[in-house]
């Protein structure tokens, strides 16, 4: 997989953070269609916030499909009825306390695309312009998202 699972990754801009980083270091994941990486070092200024423990986990685990579906037959009238997806995805998990004095609680976020298959080979540029879409999308709503977890409002 072509992803960033060890080293440095530059953070996205969000109110309170001054030029947050955060180093990966490849962990254990219990699937082995995946890998995992667990936060081991924080940069920039993130004043509260942690890396990874036992207690309150810091990591990102990437899956892909334990069986990858192809492009099956068309039939006698050239159509494909059943076009299976290959569903790959992105989970966060990250430990928070619900209330001072409380034990830590993880907050996941999980991401998941579903691409059909044989799209991989008859369609490339536009599975490129939708990753290039969604990590600018999730780049430049970072601050958002934090909002809306806080308001509740979008």
């Amino acid at each position: 997989m072509a992803f960033t699972m060890t080293g440095a990754i530059t953070g996205a801009a969000v109110t309170g953070l001054v030029t947050p980083s955060f180093t990966l270091t490849a962990d254990t994941s219990a699937d082995d269609s995946a890998r995992q990486s667990a936060v081991t070092t924080l940069g920039g200024t993130q004043t509260g916030s942690h890396t990874h423990s036992v207690s309150a986990p810091a990591t990102v685990t990437v899956t892909r499909p334990k069986s990858l579906r192809t492009l099956g037959k068309a039939n006698l009238n050239g159509f494909i009825a059943n076009i299976g997806r290959n569903t790959y995805s992105i989970l966060i998990r990250w430990g928070v306390i619900p209330l001072a004095g409380q034990p830590y609680q993880i907050a996941l976020i999980r991401s998941q695309a579903e691409i059909p298959a044989g799209s991989e080979l008859n369609d490339l540029p536009n599975l490129r312009s939708m990753a290039s879409f969604f990590g600018g999308f999730v780049n430049t709503n970072a601050s958002g998202w934090v909002d809306t977890w806080n308001s509740a409002i979008l």
